[in-house]
């Protein structure tokens, strides 16, 4: 296995109009690598980086210092500020999702921090604070046959990590890898047709 990407947003050769960005969210990508593979040396700055591993494990490296391998089930937020190089290489075969946010200080001093995702069944918060007009990452794992309600937001990305949910009668399916949006919209349920994993961003606007 090489190197695979989905991407949700604009990016590089890959240009939809209609999908520059979505509130502060400007990236949101699914990467799928196989061992060894992965992404050398480069500079952001200005970003809140957001990296979710879903299976396998990712070794980060960065011009800060850190050097950690997050394994599945664990996130991190690079907060990039003023300028950082970093690195990351799958540690076997690996999936991950990674989401870039515009910052809110773009000066700041680059800053890394890593957490293990929440096992709530509802949406419940990562425990990672970008610095992106108050974005919030929300995660669920939901048993098979249980409803999940999806919170009103003025912005509100929904990502099917693992499984698949039931929307209505009438609707498709959402499986693993697909994402909707929605926008100043009320309450929504779902319901999870196998045990399932969705990661939601919360955005002010």
């Amino acid at each position: 296995m090489g190197r695979q990407t989905r991407h949700a947003f604009s990016f590089g050769e890959h240009y939809d109009p209609e999908r520059l960005s979505f509130g502060a969210v400007v990236c949101h990508d699914e990467h799928v690598l196989g061992d060894g593979r992965g992404f050398d040396t480069h500079r952001h700055s200005g970003l809140e980086i957001v990296t979710v591993v879903l299976s396998g494990a990712l070794r980060h490296r960065d011009s800060s210092g850190t050097d950690t391998v997050l394994s599945a089930g664990s996130a991190a937020l690079l907060s990039a500020g003023a300028g950082v190089e970093h690195s990351e290489h799958a540690v076997g075969p690996t999936r991950f999702v990674q989401v870039w946010l515009t910052g809110d200080d773009p000066d700041a001093a680059p800053a890394y921090t890593a957490t293990v995702l929440p096992t709530s069944e509802q949406l419940a918060d990562a425990g990672l604070s970008p610095a992106a007009g108050g974005a919030r990452l929300l995660v669920a794992q939901v048993p098979a046959g249980r409803t999940l309600t999806l919170p009103a937001a003025p912005r509100l990305h929904v990502y099917v990590a693992r499984g698949a949910f039931r929307r209505s009668s009438l609707a498709e399916p959402l499986e693993a890898g697909d994402a909707f949006l929605c926008t100043d919209e009320p309450d929504h349920d779902v319901v999870a047709a196998v045990d399932s994993t969705v990661l939601a961003w919360q955005l002010d606007g």
